[in-house]
């Protein structure tokens, strides 16, 4: 079922479900009360259910990359380890680095796939697996979802930044950082901005939580923003965001994507739309390409 034959009222139960408002249970009760031209729309809400395996866009073993399970230390984090996916370009060499932040369920698919597409456009990638406490990512979004609402979020973040600096350090990086991160993961990507200040030399935060106002001064990373253009959640931030990141003389970019709902760039769902996706990709590996520069 394609984005357009989906109903707006079953896209913005989605939105509820996804972020934790309802359970999977709850979410397709309520879709399959709705009526869409005579039918229910609990078909559509089933078709917003991700299928990880049809939307792998970089195979694990692409030759152009290579890729492995690493552990890293998180002094105040949820545990004294994190794991995570680490993947890098096949040739030997030193790259820029680049922290993957996860949505709020965990180390899926989705992205370990970004991992490797970041490896493949010359990057050192890690995604850390912030439910790596609870055994990491079980395999479903539901599971993973409720795993991760039960983590003290403070160590969580801390989980993030440690892994932030644990690739920025590794032998094969340049010493550069950028991060990219998408929902809960874009709110990391700005938290990193304001936590690391010169540490972070790029963010691209995908419809992610703003920061305080009152922490914008402390960001000094130049930071690229993709926002969908239905996502009130999100967007309602971000005028306040823009006023402090303006006031401060702080340097950013923003984009509003038209058409496009929260989660567009996700491959695994109707949410995504291709060509929102495609430019936004786009846009993000040439800023991170000019920000994380050796000489810059």
């Amino acid at each position: 079922m394609s984005r357009s034959e989906i109903d707006e009222r079953v896209f913005a139960l989605y939105d509820e479900y996804c972020h934790g408002g309802i359970d999977r249970r709850e979410f397709l009760r309520r879709a399959a009360a709705l009526t869409v031209a005579g039918a229910s729309a609990l078909a559509m809400a089933e078709a917003l259910l991700p299928r990880y395996a049809a939307a792998e866009t970089i195979a694990p073993g692409d030759a152009r990359i290579a890729g492995l399970r690493v552990a890293y230390p998180s002094p105040g984090g949820t545990a004294a380890e994190i794991r995570g996916y680490l993947a890098r370009p096949s040739p030997e060499g030193r790259f820029a680095s680049v922290l993957v932040v996860h949505e709020n369920r965990g180390l899926n698919p989705y992205i370990e796939d970004v991992a490797r597409r970041l490896a493949v456009a010359g990057f050192l990638a890690l995604a850390p697996d912030g439910l790596s406490s609870l055994g990491g990512y079980p395999g479903n979004d539901d599971a993973g979802r409720t795993m991760q609402a039960k983590l003290d979020q403070a160590k969580l973040r801390a989980d993030m930044a440690s892994g932030a600096r644990f690739v920025k350090s590794h032998e094969r990086s340049t010493g550069k950082l950028g991060a990219i991160g998408f929902c809960w993961g874009g709110g990391i990507v700005n938290f990193l901005a304001v936590t690391l200040g010169a540490e972070l030399a790029a963010g691209v935060p995908f419809y992610g939580p703003s920061p305080a106002a009152a922490d914008v001064p402390r960001i000094q990373a130049p930071l690229l923003l993709h926002f969908a253009e239905t996502d009130p959640r999100i967007n309602a931030a971000w005028p306040g965001y823009q006023a402090a990141l303006a006031a401060h003389g702080k340097r950013y970019e923003a984009h509003f994507y038209p058409g496009t709902q929260h989660g567009f760039h996700n491959d695994s769902t109707p949410r995504y739309d291709a060509a929102a996706a495609a430019l936004a990709w786009e846009r993000s590996v040439a800023f991170l390409r000019e920000s994380l520069r050796a000489d810059v």
